[in-house]
């Protein structure tokens, strides 16, 4: 850990405005409420609803369905809004939606104004002699030429293999013939499917790796506390590093760092199309996805059986929050732990409570297992092993491998920050009180 966290002063002032806000908001409802009658609260609470059936619809409807839910989606609070101007409260529910938005915004920067940058140490071992980097030119959108890193490398002694732009680099080959050569450091500049290869290599022979933070979302070097806006740094590894060990997830035999993906996401990827026009792709498959006749999937996750699933994320170590819109961070890469983060929708109505509860929607799981096997009741299925379309026979089988991974990094690097907890307004309430420990 580095650091005591931030000001905690500032976190309870933080708490403060947020029950301000709060109470505020709650007084201007209740003004509302004197002057026009509970109408006005069933009123919006009914557009809330509607509005997400909408949505659902949107998404997981064709021809005039999917009319009728664009519709819906605009109508509803359309509606609304012209409810209260008849009632004359829409200044109001304005004034209150607006206080009650800033009393998140403070609740939640109350609650990270608590946590802790922190970097995991670890030890110190002899620099790499013969280090050698496997860089993907195309990666981030051309980091690795934007930043010099071919250059900076070779000048800390390393050498360089540039993948070829158009593909077809058997980039495990690669790996296999550069630790052939002697080399002691495994090490890539690219996304985290090339990174995970390559990781694969370097575990099997016990060698350190390298993560150079050159790709588009670069999830894994984020966890690890590396530089994400300057990957050069990433390279100061090589004369100033420490040696950390973590856990390298397995699916079907082939190696992954971050992420699984099952069912929806998983066959979105396999089209040819989506690379060029992702959310044009994604808008005309999710109806025949999240409908019956979409792929549904069981899975085992310990002694835990899901069953008709249409989304599984299985994660090398656990995410922080099972909030499917805020996931993505994971606070440890040790535990020795597989997540795992199950979605089933059964039609508008439960699309509506993921939509107001979230993480507490019942057609939302989240565990933890060692070991996790998928199937779908056919022979193979699509899987997106960290964001690479591939196809696996059934059934699918994710391991972990408990610290199986050497990763070396640099030893002065920005760390992680602390994912805050879900919010919480009795421990905002507490906190602003003083009595938060």
């Amino acid at each position: 850990m580095r650091g005591s966290g931030r000001h905690r002063g500032a976190a309870r002032f933080l708490a403060r405005c947020a029950l301000l806000a709060l109470t505020a908001a709650v007084v201007v409802l209740f003004l509302a409420l004197g002057r026009a009658g509970p109408v006005v609260l069933l009123t919006g609470l009914a557009g809330f609803v509607l509005t997400a059936v909408g949505l659902w619809w949107l998404v997981a409807g064709r021809g005039p369905l999917r009319l009728l839910g664009v519709l819906l989606a605009v109508g509803a609070p359309v509606g609304v809004l012209i409810h209260y101007v008849e009632k004359g409260v829409w200044g109001n529910a304005l004034i209150a939606l607006a206080l009650y938005g800033l009393a998140l915004i403070c609740a939640r920067a109350s609650m990270r104004a608590t946590g802790k940058a922190y970097v995991m140490r670890g030890k110190t071992r002899p620099l790499p002699r013969k280090p050698v980097l496997i860089m993907n030119p195309k990666s981030g959108g051309g980091k690795v030429g934007r930043f010099r890193l071919v250059e900076r490398a070779e000048e800390l002694g390393a050498t360089v293999h540039l993948l070829d732009p158009e593909g077809g680099t058997d980039v495990e080959a690669l790996a296999r013939e550069a630790v052939a050569d002697g080399a002691d450091l495994l090490g890539v500049a690219g996304g985290d499917g090339t990174q995970a290869l390559v990781a694969g290599v370097a575990a099997e022979h016990d060698l350190p790796f390298l993560v150079i933070s050159a790709g588009t979302r670069n999830h894994f070097a984020m966890d690890l506390g590396l530089d994400r806006t300057d990957p050069a740094r990433c390279l100061d590894a090589l004369t100033d590093g420490e040696e950390l060990r973590i856990d390298l997830g397995s699916v079907s035999g082939r190696p992954f760092v971050n992420t699984v993906s099952f069912g929806v996401y998983a066959d979105i990827v396999q089209r040819p199309e989506y690379r060029d026009a992702k959310a044009g792709t994604a808008l005309n498959l999710l109806p025949e996805l999240l409908q019956e006749s979409g792929r549904r999937l069981d899975a085992t996750a310990g002694d835990k059986r899901l069953t008709e699933q249409q989304a599984i994320l299985v994660t090398n170590n656990p995410y922080a929050t099972p909030d499917p819109m805020a996931a993505g961070l994971r606070p440890r890469l040790d535990r020795g732990r597989l997540g795992v983060l199950a979605l089933r929708l059964e039609g508008a109505v439960h699309a509506a409570d993921l939509a107001i509860r979230g993480s507490r929607s019942q057609g939302l799981n989240f565990l933890t297992a060692r070991h996790v096997e998928v199937t779908a009741g056919t022979d193979t299925i699509p899987v997106a092993v960290d964001g690479e379309a591939l196809t696996l026979p059934t059934p699918v089988v994710c391991t972990v491998r408990p610290r199986a991974l050497r990763v070396l990094v640099p030893r002065q690097r920005p760390g992680t920050e602390a994912p805050s907890s879900p919010l919480n307004w009795r421990w905002v309430t507490a906190l602003a009180l003083g009595r938060a420990r």
